[in-house]
């Protein structure tokens, strides 16, 4: 004798986080800099934000549709959305068009789609884009606009449109007139030409701490990755790690020869440290996966960032320290992993 019970569905849960929400709560997080760089550094922010942000949907799109994925799911992940305004956030404001391009097409098609796309990138995108375009493009890529200059001179959002889409230069002035070195850059000239760091420190590109503007927008980027930590958007280990690291690392130059090398705050708070503590190596897919793992990771890309700062041959060097991890990173997960329940 058979019976049929009447049985329910499965007592499954949604998942507390979509892709698309966590995407969308960097984005949100990112926010309070962004305005910090306009404020500094003129609209060109805002239009480099949109020229990248086109360009990788545009690539997503084109990616997807050659891989045979769906367009439209993808798409709403903002995971192409997220990286754009990552390299936006890292090119002079003036930067031209073509590297936009050139950066979200090796973020998107190279550094993403080629290993499978999302999920399976060894390499963060956004690191990569800026890599090439700072290798591919140097000139331009160090064309930093000075923070004074943008109140001297009046960059319109009109004139700075036309100078990013065809190299109008701005109000008749050359390149030379509008553009000038950061406090890192500052400092690198320095070391190299043998003056001490007091030489340049009283120079525009110095404000009360560290880099005129730069420790302004590294406090809007510190409260929004404290807004990731709240939300459990990311953990403490990576930010803690790099912020704890680069501290230690830096007091150590600056009390062995505070001549030559910048104090620990300087470092902390100029140049990309602070966005790339919260909001590029805590990139799930190409960093650690275990929590010892996560704290090697970050003082791995402290120290290899003062490293290349100090004696490498660029002013800063957060991209190049975050991709040296990545390519690290399985390797510290294998030795870093938590023993399993039951095995010795």
């Amino acid at each position: 004798m058979s019976r049929h019970f009447d049985t329910g569905a499965a007592p499954h849960f949604p998942p507390h986080a979509t892709v698309g929400g966590v995407m969308r709560q960097v984005l949100y997080a990112l926010a309070p800099g962004i305005a910090a760089h306009v404020w500094f550094f003129g609209t060109g922010v805002l239009f480099q934000i949109l020229l990248a942000t086109l360009f990788a949907l545009g690539f997503e799109a084109l990616a997807l549709k050659a891989r045979g994925r769906p367009v439209g799911v993808f798409l709403r992940d903002y995971s192409a959305v997220v990286t754009a305004v990552l390299f936006a956030l890292c090119v002079p404001p003036l930067a031209p068009w073509w590297i936009a391009f050139t950066g979200m097409l090796f973020a998107i098609v190279f550094a993403k789609h080629l290993y499978g796309g999302l999920g399976g990138n060894l390499f963060n995108p956004a690191m990569v884009a800026y890599v090439v375009a700072l290798v591919s493009f140097p000139q331009a890529m160090t064309a930093w606009i000075p923070t004074t200059d943008v109140a001297v001179h009046g960059l319109g959002p009109l004139d700075t449109l036309l100078t990013i889409l065809g190299g109008r230069p701005v109000n008749d002035l050359g390149w030379d007139a509008v553009t000038g070195a950061t406090a890192l850059d500052a400092i690198r000239t320095a070391a190299a030409s043998g003056q001490p760091i007091d030489a340049v420190r009283e120079s525009s590109a110095f404000g009360q701490l560290a880099g005129r503007g730069w420790e302004w927008i590294a406090g809007w980027y510190l409260l929004g990755g404290a807004w990731l930590l709240y939300r459990r958007i990311i953990s403490w280990h990576v930010p803690v790690a790099v912020i704890v690291t680069a501290l230690l690392f830096s007091s150590i130059t600056w009390l062995a020869d505070p001549a030559t090398f910048p104090s620990p705050v300087v470092d902390l708070l100029s140049g990309a440290l602070v966005l790339g503590a919260f909001f590029i190596a805590t990139d799930p897919v190409s960093g650690c996966t275990s929590d010892r793992g996560r704290l090697v990771f970050g003082a791995g890309v402290a120290i290899l960032t003062l490293v290349i700062r100090r004696w490498g041959g660029y002013p800063d060097g957060v991209a190049f320290a975050v991709l040296l991890m990545n390519m690290a990173a399985p390797l510290i997960d294998r030795y870093t992993r938590p023993r399993i329940y039951g095995h010795g």
